[in-house]
């Protein structure tokens, strides 16, 4: 599917990759349909970016009901022919300390959520030449000390990703997944940053992600990783991996600085 004319979904459309990834695809879009928790910021969105037959559903696609509104808009606007599963949450912590509720919540948004919402959605794509992006992380690679969980979901999400690409490899339906690394959002808490920046780790704008994802839509690659440094350490992560673990596990006295303070 090359970048043409777009008829999409996105969730997590109001965090700061999400605004980025919208305003990236702006010229292209003729129906866009906006998921969030928070109506006011996806209308703050519709405003900002000035959307045009922009449809506004928020609330969490865990909910059945959710699912169903969005199905029922986009169907009764003539379907869509993208579906970008852009929701996620993340949890900066030991394994040990993290409650289980927190472990809970990690999984189902980032994993079921997008899960279901394709389910829901595949007969509307199926009439189309159309594309499903999930957006992961570098993390659905590279296994990192305190996202376990977090990094568990990613990974599932990935492995979700091409199960069900080769599933539907013979409809018009393609199925990718985009892994952003680092990026400058609210999405990362302060000790994120922090101990980004004493890892010398590199920390995108979102524009950045968004160019890169620009790139990505309309090329014929099944998955992406943003950051050449890192699709170094995906190979020698798949190839090599005590390389990787000894990489990372010199740097725990660092990363475990930052675990568990405010």
């Amino acid at each position: 599917m090359s970048i043409n004319r777009l008829r999409l979904v996105i969730t997590g459309a109001s965090g700061g990759i999400g605004r980025a990834l919208i305003r990236v695809m702006q010229p292209h879009i003729d129906l866009i349909i906006l998921n969030g928790l928070d109506k006011q910021s996806l209308e703050q969105v519709r405003d900002e970016l000035g959307l045009k037959n922009c449809h506004i559903i928020p609330g969490d696609v865990l909910d059945p009901e959710v699912r169903q509104n969005i199905y029922t808009i986009a169907e009764t606007n003539g379907g869509i022919n993208l579906l970008l599963n852009n929701a996620g949450m993340n949890d900066f912590n030991s394994f040990e300390n993290q409650s289980d509720e927190i472990i809970t919540n990690l999984i189902n948004v980032n994993l079921t959520a997008p899960m279901l919402l394709t389910k829901k959605l595949l007969p509307l794509l199926k009439d189309n030449n159309s594309q499903i992006i999930n957006t992961g992380s570098i993390f659905g690679y590279l296994g990192f000390p305190g996202f376990v969980a977090y990094s568990s979901a990613k990974f599932g999400l990935r492995g979700f990703s091409q199960a069900l690409r080769r599933e539907l490899g013979d409809t018009n339906i393609r199925v990718r997944y985009f892994a952003p690394r680092a990026t400058k959002t609210n999405f990362n808490d302060s000790r994120i940053n922090k101990m980004n920046e004493a890892l010398n780790t590199t920390m995108d704008d979102p524009n950045v992600v968004a160019l890169a994802f620009h790139n990505f839509i309309d090329q014929t690659k099944w998955q992406e990783v943003v950051g050449f440094t890192e699709s170094i350490f995906v190979f020698i992560n798949k190839n090599l991996p005590n390389i990787v673990d000894k990489a990372l596990i010199k740097k725990l006295p660092i990363i475990k600085q930052f675990l568990g303070k405010d």
